[in-house]
């Protein structure tokens, strides 16, 4: 598929513009309409920087605690989620990787639903966060052990042990369901189908806190994955110690996914289809396509979550169905372009 190049100057401040406006209209829109003056107005008051006195009461509270909350969430997780799909995508050299995919999302969510039906609580409100690190960690550590043979990761082995490991997380999923009530019953629903409609400041600071480790790291080790893009061997002689390089990564994915998992539940195929567009539109150097990821994700799920409030007025859709089923069809796309470009798997 041939897409003209969009060079970086021009791409990153776009998409930058694009995250504000998805923003503003996320915030404006919904039952009751506030204009994105009264928005901004409301954002001023609160940090001290004007003056939202004619805005009326309940447009600034609707503002300020239940939409601005949302989606601020809503663009911080999409940024780490397509961030460490790019990451992962580097790593593991094909663009089949992808943190729901390979079931690192899922281990996340295990991790977190066997913390709600466990009771366990011992790191305060870190608690869910940190299980759902753990089992992100987990499930990504035994996909890279399982789809590598000799000195490169298989493209199919990477797939098709991701859907393994899913299933089985699924039925774990579904033994500890057995033994929760109805609270941790809803709980757990809110981690297979994906939502923001929980969304309060506090899951906001954790979210911001573990994709800014994201942003402060993957983008430094831009180089060295441009170098893993050229081969194994090729990288090690020019430096790259690269199973360290790998570990790293995995590792800092897994933060990022565990958290934005912990405060939304599972969000598919975002870490797929962003940074494959990135690519088309960018090119393939690391140092564009993860910032490029990290704004085109921001302002994709910012849309999802929109449309996943919209649509269905009064009701709301889960953002994991939508999610899903466009990503989906995305993935079936990539799937049979990839096998074309191969020529087959065999």
């Amino acid at each position: 598929m041939s897409v003209r190049r969009v060079p970086a100057p021009v791409l990153l401040p776009a998409l930058a513009v694009g995250v504000a406006l998805v923003a503003v209209l996320n915030v404006s829109t919904g039952a009751l309409h506030v204009n994105g003056l009264d928005v901004l107005r409301t954002i001023a008051a609160h940090l001290g920087l004007g003056d939202a006195g004619d805005v009326p009461r309940a447009a600034r509270t609707v503002v300020w605690e239940v939409r601005l909350p949302r989606t601020l969430l809503s663009l911080i997780v999409g940024a780490g989620l397509a961030m460490a799909g790019a990451a992962l995508q580097g790593i593991y050299r094909n663009p089949l990787a992808d943190p729901g995919i390979i079931g690192v999302s899922s281990g996340a969510a295990l991790g977190a639903v066997a913390v709600i039906v466990l009771g366990f609580g011992a790191l305060g409100s870190w608690s869910t966060p940190m299980a759902a690190f753990l089992g992100a960690l987990a499930v990504s550590t035994l996909v890279y052990r399982l789809a590598r043979r000799g000195a490169r990761t298989e493209v199919v082995t990477l797939v098709l042990t991701g859907i393994a490991l899913n299933a089985i997380v699924a039925a774990t999923i579904g033994l500890l369901t057995t033994r929760a009530d109805d609270q941790q019953l809803r709980s757990i629903v809110f981690w297979q189908l994906g939502s923001f409609a929980s969304a309060r400041w506090r899951y906001v600071g954790v979210a911001a806190a573990v994709v800014a480790v994201g942003l402060a790291t993957l983008p430094l080790l831009a180089r060295k994955l441009d170098l893993l893009a050229l081969g194994e061997r090729e990288a090690r002689h020019l430096g790259v110690e690269t199973e360290r390089l790998r570990r790293l990564v995995i590792a800092v994915a897994a933060l990022v996914v565990g958290g934005c998992v912990a405060v939304s539940g599972i969000v598919a195929f975002v870490g797929l289809v962003v940074p494959h567009l990135i690519r088309l539109v960018a090119g393939p150097r690391h140092q564009v396509l993860l910032v490029g990821s990290a704004l085109g994700g921001a302002m994709l799920l910012g849309l999802a979550d929109l449309g996943a409030r919209v649509a269905a007025q009064p009701a709301e859709l889960p953002l994991g169905v939508v999610t899903s089923g466009v990503g989906g069809v995305f993935f079936l796309w990539l799937l049979l372009s990839v096998r074309r470009a191969q020529g087959g798997w065999a």
